[in-house]
């Protein structure tokens, strides 16, 4: 995702805390929404929710939620509910189990406003028993990460044949809501619908394990990444693959060649802006020191070339800026960073797609593992005239880039 690259740090320290939204005259646990939770109480998300026919999967977790008599009760009923929620969101999206509601298939929204709708469901919850604040926060995390397929990335299943490439693809939360609460993310929409999928590459066959993240910088600094990542870069069986992905700014695609560790300050889902070097969190394989620098390893000239002639355009980009050696002033490079030179951008900007792809290729450089490791940004996904939550051309466009999405892994896995 790219979004501009600076605001004025006046604005960052004026954004909103995490858990920023107050409702009036409420208790305390009603008090403890996110500035998300506040949203997925809006006209558009609840339209998505009733559309998608994914309104009841919330209203079925609020219910049992309240059957809980103790802690343990409670994580049962996260963890089912989490499972079956990402389950749902994949079958929905590639078609299995029939579709119910009259928004389209293909669309990443629901799961996004139904994850948000059970979060807030347990941030209200008020149990019979004593639940400690870190307890309740463990039981938000443990939603958040079933309900976007962090346990479900498996490659040990007993259906997955050891000749197999393995993929690991990861997409994005929507994101810009305040600019327009129906946006939706290309990124995510591809990672729904290539979850499980076998794609044919010539010479074998890969299959795809998907996971989303959020548009938060505080679960980034927290581990996310490296927590979902690095069980696919240990082992004696690695990933083949382990390609990010995310909404880009223009009408094509980009392969990022080079990934800085800075992050600009723009704000997240939450409101919240970070500006400053990546922090790697401790506990994790690291390269030392910390680089400035990390690259992808994709084949992006053999991408691109296995790509030409599909509808949207698929450019390396090996653009960067930086602070030479020495120097003080920010440059754009256009061929890479100069040794020596502290990263403010990477090809992929100062944002949370750049971090994830500068985390995913540091792991990989971290762990030592020779694993295809890269960024890929999407064409912008545009609505039509007019202000529905969906419409025509917006179907359309996202059924294009989530087909070129697979295109695109194919070409990189291609031996």
């Amino acid at each position: 995702m790219r979004v501009p690259r600076a605001i004025p740090r006046a604005t960052a320290a004026a954004l909103l805390p995490v858990l920023a939204f107050t409702l009036v005259g409420s208790t305390q646990a009603e008090q403890a929404v996110t500035v998300e939770e506040a949203r997925a109480a809006g006209e558009v998300p609840q339209e998505i929710l009733d559309r998608s026919g994914f309104a009841p999967a919330v209203e079925r977790f609020t219910r049992e939620l309240r059957t809980a008599h103790d802690a343990e009760h409670a994580a049962a009923v996260v963890e089912r509910h989490g499972d079956a929620l990402w389950r749902t969101a994949v079958d929905r999206v590639g078609g299995a189990g029939g579709t119910e509601g009259d928004l389209s298939a293909g669309d990443d929204r629901p799961l996004y406003w139904a994850r948000l709708g059970m979060t807030a469901a347990l941030h209200r919850w008020e149990p019979g028993f004593t639940l400690a604040q870190d307890d309740r926060a463990t039981l938000v995390a443990d939603l958040e990460r079933r309900s976007r397929g962090h346990h479900d990335a498996d490659f040990s299943a007993g259906s997955r044949e050891d000749a197999m490439l393995r993929v690991v693809v990861t997409g994005f939360d929507p994101f810009g809501l305040d600019g327009d609460i129906r946006q939706a993310n290309p990124s995510g929409a591809a990672a729904l619908a290539l979850d499980g999928v076998v794609i044919e590459t010539g010479d074998g066959v890969a299959v795809v394990e998907a996971l989303l993240f959020p548009v938060r910088w505080r679960d980034f600094s927290d581990g996310m990444v490296e927590e979902a990542l690095l069980p696919h870069y240990t082992g004696d069986r690695p990933a083949d693959a382990v390609i990010t992905i995310s909404q880009g700014g223009g009408e094509g695609f980009d392969l990022e060649a080079h990934n800085g560790a800075w992050r600009g300050g723009f704000e997240d889902n939450e409101r919240a802006g970070e500006q400053g070097p990546i922090p790697v969190p401790e506990g994790v394989p690291t390269v030392t020191p910390q680089p400035q620098w990390s690259d992808s390893s994709l084949d992006r000239a053999a991408i691109v070339e296995a790509t030409d002639g599909a509808p949207f355009p698929v450019f390396d980009n090996t653009m960067v800026v930086e602070i030479p050696e020495g120097e003080t002033e920010e440059v754009v490079r256009w061929d890479g960073p100069t040794p020596g030179s502290r990263a403010r951008a990477g090809g992929g900007g100062d944002y949370l797609s750049n971090e994830i792809a500068y985390r995913n290729t540091l792991l990989r450089d971290a762990t030592g593992r020779d694993v295809l490791a890269g960024h890929v940004h999407t064409p912008v996904l545009s609505f039509g005239p007019g202000d529905e939550v969906t419409d025509p051309e917006f179907e359309e466009n996202r059924a294009a880039i989530v087909g070129q999405v697979e295109d695109v892994i194919a070409a990189a896995v291609r031996p």
